[in-house]
């Protein structure tokens, strides 16, 4: 099977053909494809804020507790209605470049939080509170905004532009 037949297969599922077909579902999935986006993006820029020096009372270690999990927890809501409305226009969505810019955008998301969490995000305890963040954590926080504002305009984008 090639590439191309992989994605006319998805788009041809049962789950593709009847969301498709449903008048109320895809708009439904793809509200709580934002929903979950809200929260992903609402989390991650009020952490990014942080590193940015607003409220630098508020130690950073305790909006990563409080705010990240959220984050983490909207994958359960963007990863499953993601999948299921792309299944709905595989074919033309692989060869969209907002689609795919987009999944380079969520990519490059994903690994400038992965570095700032593996190396900047440990000396935490250095500029936690009352203390501007280090350059490499505002950069991190930059970087996340643009990044994930890029997303969301691609994702609303997806309808108007191929």
């Amino acid at each position: 099977m090639n590439e191309m037949n992989v994605f006319e297969w998805l788009a041809s599922s049962a789950l593709a053909s009847y969301v498709r077909q449903s008048h109320l579902l895809y708009p439904v999935i793809e509200t709580i494809h934002i929903i979950g986006f809200v929260i992903l993006a609402g989390s991650a820029f009020l952490f990014d804020l942080r590193l940015l020096g607003v409220s630098k009372h508020q130690p950073v270690s305790d909006i990563a507790r409080h705010v990240l999990p959220w984050s983490r927890r909207s994958l359960v809501l963007v990863i499953p209605s993601g999948v299921i409305l792309f299944m709905t226009d595989a074919p033309s969505l692989v060869e969209n470049r907002v689609f795919l810019t987009k999944l380079v955008l969520i990519a490059l998301a994903l690994t400038n939080a992965g570095i700032f969490h593996r190396y900047t995000f440990k000396g935490v305890s250095g500029w936690n509170q009352h203390i501007a963040s280090p350059p490499p954590a505002r950069a991190a926080g930059i970087i996340s905004i643009v990044l994930w504002t890029g997303v969301i305009t691609c994702g609303r984008f997806l309808a108007y532009l191929e």
